[in-house]
């Protein structure tokens, strides 16, 4: 039975790809993609154990039954090797593949001789015996066992008190940390790089991915947080985010404590970042942005939203709380006018998020801190840019709105995000943003200028595996315009429950649609209901809306007062 130095040293060949041991089967080795036996024995669990223990494993294997883990070590003669562990149902699964051949200086090879070698010249113990070590070969295998350390940094790692960092994994083998990354919901997923962890993290169906000193990683899966893993070291937290920090934003965040950017990582999208310091250090909340713009229906919108798009001036808004989708539902309806028509686009966000490509429009985007001071700046210097659709990432502030509905009056459509709870209170909140004074011209920019409000929440689906969406509309009519106008909007409720013909969708309604069609459960659908006793009973086929009428009284025909009333009610007719 070969030992693992033996088996190891088949990574020298250059033919030989990795090495692979599983419990109760053939080690193999790896040549032109097809697995071959380097050995006639098969190892037990405790034997591959031990063999990773050797290999520089040892604080690694009381974790591999939880998650599969990685490491390098370093083999003389070989180069550097990286492993990859993994235990399940009391099986263990090893692989250990060549990332760094040794240098040929570092291991010259023996010269030739200028004439055939003879017995005395070859070599007593060749590198690759031919059978199994005896008692007096165990001497050299112990120090073959021995040049099997572990790298500088993972030796310093094994000193530190807390857990060690591993960042170094990723950066010498990013192939093997990403087959090692746990792909169901839930699953704990490998600690090591920034883009490992963020790899992970996709792979596991989150949305936001918080990193924070002190505390285990956390994932948004289906709206829900989950911890993954032990608790992240303050020191290995800090080297991480402060890494993808920009430069420009170093001393935003020393002097305010928080900044906001947008990065790409090649194969795998962008991101969303804010970092902030806390308690126990540095923290980093990553809203993890698909590589592709989705559409209305990949969302699970209603498609008359694309109405809006046909528009040539006006506003149009989306809204919900804060995580419920609006710049993937905005990005939706910029992607339609990229699709369908020729105009100039010019988008003002912070940070960008959705990177549109060249279709038929001519999409700008622009970058608040990278490319512009401000919303308020951008929204002024566009209107000279010559541009025809107009997007405002957020409308925060009353410099902003001020300067969105200026623009929707002169001949550009505006779209742009709120964060209010419904379609009704965003038309409040657009006005209550200016002095009392400004407010009669404010509700008659909207009256005649709002096209649409498209208000949305986000709910997890009934098998928990994803979020769907509950969508409101509220478009622009005579009706809606005429409240506004003549400050009634609390009378837009009232508008919303017969307004059927007007377009108006509301959000119960489409509550109890998806409730009826099993995507999402009646109680989180009632936990974002704004009647929820109403909802449920609109679910169970008792509209409360639709009441009976009311008895018609019973008719007196005998009797002299019973005549009469009969006689003097065809009369009255």
């Amino acid at each position: 039975m070969k030992t693992l130095i033996q088996m190891l040293h088949e990574l020298a060949r250059p033919e030989v790809a990795e090495f692979a041991v599983v419990s109760e089967r053939l080690p193999c080795v790896k040549v032109d993609g097809k697995y071959e036996p380097v050995d006639k024995t098969a190892r037990s669990t405790d034997e591959i154990l031990e063999m990773l223990v050797a290999s520089g494993g040892s604080r690694y294997v009381d974790e591999m039954a939880t998650r599969p883990c990685a490491w390098t070590m370093r083999l003389e003669g070989v180069g550097s090797v990286g492993v990859q562990a993994v235990m399940r149902d009391g099986r263990v699964q090893a692989r250990f593949v060549l990332v760094r051949r040794a240098s040929i200086a570092a291991h010259p090879a023996p010269k030739q001789p200028s004439r055939p070698p003879t017995r005395k010249s070859i070599p007593a113990q060749p590198r690759q015996p031919s059978r199994p070590p005896t008692r007096k070969s165990m001497p050299a295998v112990r120090a073959a066992k021995a040049s099997m350390t572990p790298t500088a940094p993972e030796q310093k790692a094994a000193r530190a008190p807390s857990r060690p960092p591993r960042a170094h994994v990723e950066d010498v083998s990013e192939p093997l940390l990403r087959a090692a990354v746990v792909k169901p919901a839930g699953a704990r997923a490998p600690t090591g790089s920034l883009d490992a962890l963020l790899l992970s993290a996709r792979d596991a169906g989150a949305s936001d991915m918080h990193l924070v000193a002190g505390r285990p990683l956390m994932l948004r899966v289906a709206g829900s947080l989950l911890p993954v893993g032990a608790p992240v070291a303050e020191d290995e937290a800090q080297q991480m985010i402060a890494a993808v920090v920009p430069e420009r934003l170093r001393t935003v965040l020393d002097e305010r404590g928080s900044c906001d950017f947008a990065f790409d990582r090649p194969g795998q999208g962008r991101y969303r970042v804010n970092v902030s310091r806390q308690r126990t250090g540095l923290k980093a909340c990553f809203r993890l942005v698909p590589s592709e713009v989705p559409t209305l229906a990949s969302l699970g919108l209603p498609p008359e939203i694309e109405k809006a798009t046909h528009h040539h001036q006006g506003l149009v808004v989306v809204t919900g709380p804060t995580g419920h989708g609006k710049t993937s539902t905005l990005a939706a309806i910029v992607d339609i006018i990229n699709r369908e028509t020729s105009r100039h686009v010019i988008t003002v966000e912070d940070p960008v998020e959705y990177v549109h490509a060249r279709k038929r429009a001519m999409i700008t985007q622009r970058e608040v801190g990278s490319h512009t001071r401000s919303f308020a700046s951008a929204l002024k210097a566009s209107l000279r840019e010559d541009p025809d659709v107009i997007v405002v990432g957020e409308l925060r502030d009353t410099e902003t709105v001020s300067m969105a509905l200026a623009a929707s009056e002169t001949g550009h459509l505006v779209l742009g995000t709120m964060n209010t709870p419904s379609a009704a209170k965003t038309i409040d909140r657009l006005i209550d943003l200016f002095p009392p004074g400004d407010q009669p011209q404010v509700r008659m920019t909207l009256a005649g200028g709002l096209h649409l409000v498209v208000g949305q929440r986000l709910l997890p689906s009934a098998d928990g595996k994803g979020m769907v969406v509950a969508a409101e509309l509220l478009p622009g009519s005579v009706a809606l315009w005429s409240l506004i106008r003549d400050n009634k909007t609390f009378q837009i409720p009232s508008l919303q429950q017969r307004g059927r013909g007007f377009g108006i969708l509301r959000l119960d309604e489409s509550l109890a649609e998806l409730v009826r069609a099993g995507r999402v459960t009646l109680a989180a659908a009632l936990a974002v209901a704004e009647n929820p006793e109403d909802l449920e009973e609109v679910i169970a086929g008792k509209d409360a809306a639709a009441k009976p009428p009311p008895p018609e009284p019973p008719k007196k025909e005998g009797g002299l007062l019973g005549k009469a009333g009969n006689l003097f009610g065809k009369r009255g007719t």
